[in-house]
């Protein structure tokens, strides 16, 4: 898979999406997960998704393989979200997602997939990461393809009344103060305002307290935390 991406096209697409005049927080140029760039590499990218799904197998050792543990760790997550959606909201229909944090776009994908009549966009501060899912998305076909969005997950530039869903999956590996200054963020706050809800990883009961607990060791082990 990694090879897969660093030989593939999306150097082009990349170079359409990336816009020099944007400015990064601070702590988005460290370095992270022992990569000396970060998450602006294309070694961190063309990694992502195999390193995602290897964590899965790790929170469900019980399956048979990576593609079976990283497929009920997703089931599970899709279904606590719909639940979670009629249980607040009166209905599981989903009309407007926004994934904020999506990295290479596999959660953005499942989400997609699961609500085929909404319209998904993925966010990423990351254009190498964004170039790798508008690249894999343009060779799909579906009736609306997911948007990307090159932007800061804390300042989106996005109306704050446009989502039903938002998503911030597999983030708070970033830092637990960045992923509570998204949250309260103009744009997460108006859907709390609206009777909306955050599910965060303690209601998925299933699984995520020992997924919370490989990815805490995965980060340790790659240098992401201390």
């Amino acid at each position: 898979m990694t090879k897969e991406v660093l030989e593939s096209d999306v150097y082009e697409v990349f170079e359409r999406i990336q816009d020099p005049n944007l400015v990064y927080p601070d702590y988005y140029l460290n370095p992270f997960h022992a990569y000396d760039e970060g998450n602006q590499s294309w070694l961190a990218t063309a990694e992502a998704e195999p390193a995602t799904m290897s964590i899965a197998k790790r929170a469900i050792p019980e399956a048979t393989s990576i593609e079976e543990a990283n497929q009920i760790v997703r089931d599970n997550w899709l279904n606590v979200i719909e639940e979670r959606h009629l249980k607040y909201l009166g209905r599981s229909q989903v009309n407007d997602i926004l994934d904020i944090g999506c990295s290479v776009g596999v959660s953005t994908r499942y989400l997609a997939e699961k609500f085929p009549s909404a319209q998904a966009i993925r966010l990423d501060l990351s254009p190498y990461f964004l170039a790798v899912a508008a690249q894999k998305e343009e060779k799909l076909s579906r009736p609306k393809p997911i948007h990307w969005v090159y932007a800061n997950g804390e300042a989106t530039g996005l109306s704050s009344d446009s989502f039903d869903l938002v998503s911030l999956a597999y983030v708070e590996q970033e830092g637990e103060a960045i992923v509570e200054e998204t949250k309260n963020s103009n744009h997460v706050q108006r859907k709390i305002e609206k009777r909306h809800y955050i599910l965060e990883g303690k209601e998925l009961e299933f699984y995520m307290k020992k997924l919370q607990r490989s990815l805490w060791m995965w980060a340790r082990f790659h240098g992401g935390i201390d």
